[in-house]
Formats: structure tokens, C-alpha cells, sequence
């Protein structure tokens, strides 16, 4: 819609995807929003998706003014920008025309402490602000985020109706809880992050022993995942490995995950997320495992390098010769089993993070019980493991890294590169699933 008749009831300053894609769920839920973008063909394109997408309450403005201005008092405004000082400079424009009891909310994957000094920084012109996690990716904040707000709780309640209906819908109500004071929201959702880290890296694994071990084809491994997904392993991680392994290469024959080259990117937070549990002596050694794998994916040339210099010395890749004489039924169950452990073991390192940092800044986070494992006469070898998966990981020249990212091209659209062809690719993996499904379909 072009010209607001009466004022939005929130604001958001951002229109990258995720951007586009939250302001379009709100005004889906009947909530009139203004949208800015300092580049202003992102406004009339997110302008034309609310009309194409049901005539949805959505205003354009082209100057932090005329947005500001747009939006009722007490005014919240959302801003999804790259974390740093774009968040800086955006605080900077908008808030020359907001007034005290104004909020502001960051959306984005923000260091905590950065947030806490903006809260000190807005509070001498009066205004609000909270540092708000949205976790699921591009589709998640078009359909229903998990939403983490941390900060001021009259910020929260001035924009708690909206937050409930925009937010996924689950059993147990909708994915949004007032975290804490603070930074604490933040500091949630690099936590939640780190946790994805670990489930993303423990997946690649399965991928990795079924495939290598086992013989399993993508096809089968489609059907597997699928399966585990409607058990105790269900989440959206699982869900969409299945997804992935549906999808056929446009470019060439056979499927795209195998045209995927093995070298994982990352944003940061995995990163941050282990230097706290070090800094607040808490083990987090899965997370740090997915982490140190996710750097060695990046020695693409030094692997491939290790494996020739390896094989002519004699050490031989046993990987294609393990699949005869396997069980494989038992070796899915067994590694379904060993995946649910691990998961486990990896959320309790997040939990635990969060209990000691809730101690440490008196947050007084609201937790679940954790999950207590006992393994009975179990003989520990972290270190000699982590030792020898180093050497492993080292020698491989093709890691199951070509999984992780496809796993982070569709949850957010960070892009891939190919084995094949240069370049950086971006893949609608749900589009091309649900057509490799249909295809199937019309074949059975």
C-alpha cells in the first residue's frame, strides 16, 4: 500500500530478506507497519510483496522522518540490519525523531555487551530498547520466528500482542518469551546458535557414516531422515536434511549435496559462543568440535593435499571397502541412537552456558530442567577422540561439510560454491524438495 491513512502501529528498518519477510508476517496478522530502507528500490519491492501477497497493511517511506513519523506513539521500531555499526548508524538516524517511551528492537545476531551499551546510550534521550533473537532462517520470519526479547520489559509489553501472533504457533502457545534484562536475549540466541552448530556438525556425521559406511544413497537417505523426523529426533535440522537430500542438480546429472563443495562459512556466533564457555570454564565440547570442523572444511586444498601425501605413504582410505558385510539396518539405528545421545549431550553444554552466565550477570533466566546423563562404566577419551578426529578430519579431501552448507543455503540463504563450476550458488531447496516429491509421486 502506498499512503497510510492513519498511523502503523510498529515500524521495521531493514528490508534484506529476513527484513522483507518479518514486516510482511506482521501486517499478515493484521497489524498496520511502516517499513524504511536507505536504499529505496528495497521499499517499493517489499511494497509490491504486500500487495501481491493479499493487499497486506504495509506503508513505504523513503526518509527516517517520514518513517519515524508514520508510526503511533508509543512508537516501537524494529531494526534488521548487519550486526555492528550499521546498527549504530541506523540508531543514529532514527532516533533523532523518536521521543521519550519510544522503543527501539534489534532483530539481529547482536554481541550482548553491544546491546547492553545501547540500552545505556538510548536511555538518556528517554527511549526503550530490547535485543531480540528470530531464529528460522528467511522462511521461519515470514511464517513464525522463534522470538528471544531481552531488555526493557515495557518495551516487551508494548509490543507483546504483536510478537504472539507473529511468532511460530506450537502446543504450548506461541515461540516467544520475555528472556530477561539486559543483553540476555542476545545471549540466548548465540547460545541457541552454538547449539545449532553442534546438531549441524553431529548431522553431517550420520550423513558421513551412512554413506561412507553404510552405502546409502541420497533416495535412502531421504527416507531415513524422514522417518527420524517423525520420532524422537524430530526438529526443523532434521526436517530439512530430508529436504536436501530430495533435490536434483539443474546444473548437471544427480543430486545437488553432491556438487557441493565441502568448505563451511560462518558468521560468528558459533565462534562467540565457545569463547564464553572457555571464559566462564564451562565444556562445550561438541559445540567446539563443530566449530574446529567447520574451520578445518576451510583447508580444502591442505586436505586434498594430505590425502595424496597420506595414501602414497601407504595409509589407505578405508571408507568404500567398509559398506560390504555391513548390517545396515542395525547401523541406521545404531547411528539414529548415537545422533539422539549426542544431541542431548550438546543441549545440556548450551543450558549449562546459560545457567552460568544467568549467575554471573544475575539475568535470573527462566530454565527447563537440564538433562542429567549418567553413563554408567563408561571410559572417557576426549582427548585422545578430539586428537584423532583432528588427524581424520585433516587427511579427508572430501568432508560431509557439502551437508552444512546446504543446510545454511536454505535456512539462510547464505550461498555455496560448487566442485563443478566457480561462482556462489543459492538454491529454493523447499521449492525444488516439494518437485522432486510431486515427481515422485506421480511415478509410485
Amino acid at each position: 500500500m502506498e499512503a497510510s491513512p492513519a498511523l502503523s502501529r510498529i515500524g521495521l528498518a531493514g528490508l534484506a530478506v529476513m527484513g522483507q519477510n518479518l514486516a510482511l508476517n506482521v501486517a499478515e496478522k493484521g497489524f498496520p507497519i511502516s517499513v524504511y530502507n536507505r536504499t529505496t528500490s528495497k521499499v517499493d519491492e517489499t511494497v509490491q510483496r504486500a500487495q501481491d501477497e493479499g493487499q497486506l497493511p504495509l506503508f513505504g517511506h523513503y526518509t527516517p522522518r517520514e518513517f519515524v513519523l508514520s508510526i503511533k506513539r508509543p512508537r516501537s521500531v524494529v531494526i534488521l540490519v548487519k550486526a555492528g555499526s550499521p546498527v549504530d548508524q541506523t540508531i543514529a538516524a532514527l532516533s533523532d525523531h523518536m521521543e521519550p517511551g519510544d522503543c527501539i528492537i534489534d532483530g539481529g545476531n547482536e554481541w550482548y555487551e553491544n546491546t547492553e551499551r545501547r540500552i545505556q546510550e538510548v536511555s538518556n534521550k528517554g527511549l526503550l530498547y530490547l535485543g531480540m533473537g528470530v531464529s528460522g532462517g528467511e522462511e521461519g520470519a515470514r511464517n513464525g520466528p522463534s522470538l528471544m526479547p531481552g531488555g526493557s520489559h515495557q518495551a516487551y509489553s508494548n509490543i507483546q500482542d504483536i510478537l504472539e501472533k507473529v511468532a511460530a504457533q506450537v502446543e504450548d502457545g506461541p515461540c516467544v518469551t520475555y528472556i530477561g534484562e539486559g543483553g540476555s536475549g542476545n545471549f540466548v540466541k548465540m547460545v541457541h546458535n552454538g547449539i545449532e552448530y553442534g546438531d549441524m556438525q553431529l548431522i553431517s556425521e550420520a550423513y558421513d557414516v551412512l554413506k561412507h559406511v553404510g552405502g546409502l544413497s541420497n533416495d535412502e537417505l531421504a527416507e531415513i531422515f524422514a522417518e527420524w523426523n517423525r520420532g524422537e529426533l524430530e526438529s526443523f535440522l532434521i526436517e530439512i536434511t530430508s529436504d536436501i537430500f530430495r533435490v536434483k542438480d539443474d546444473l548437471s546429472d544427480g543430486f545437488l549435496v553432491d556438487k557441493i563443495l565441502d568448505k563451511t562459512g560462518m558468521k560468528g556466533t558459533g565462534k562467540w559462543t565457545v569463547q564464553q564457555a572457555a571464559e566462564l570454564s564451562v565444556a562445550a565440547p561438541t559445540i567446539a568440535a563443530s566449530l574446529d570442523c567447520r574451520y578445518l572444511s576451510g583447508l580444502k586444498e591442505e586436505r586434498e593435499n594430505a590425502a595424496e601425501v597420506l595414501k602414497e605413504a601407504g595409509l589407505k582410505e578405508e571408507v568404500g571397502s567398509l559398506a560390504k558385510g555391513i548390517d545396515k539396518k542395525r547401523l541406521i539405528d545404531d547411528v539414529r541412537q548415537a545422533l539422539y545421545a549426542s544431541k542431548i549431550c550438546s543441549y545440556a553444554q548450551g543450558m549449562n552456558l546459560l545457567r552460568a552466565k544467568s549467575v554471573e550477570k544475575g539475568w535470573n533466566l527462566n530454565f527447563g530442567e537440564v538433562v542429567g546423563l549418567a553413563i554408567s562404566a563408561g571410559i572417557s577419551t576426549p582427548g585422545m577422540c578430539a586428537s584423532l578426529a583432528y588427524f581424520d578430519t585433516y587427511r579427508r579431501a572430501r568432508l560431509p561439510a557439502n551437508l552444512v552448507q546446504a543446510q545454511r543455503d536454505l535456512f539462510g540463504a547464505h550461498t555455496y560454491e560448487r566442485i563443478d563450476r566457480p561462482g556462489s550458488f543459492h538454491t529454493e531447496w523447499k521449492k525444488s524438495a516439494q518437485k522432486s516429491n510431486a515427481g515422485v509421486g506421480a511415478l509410485n
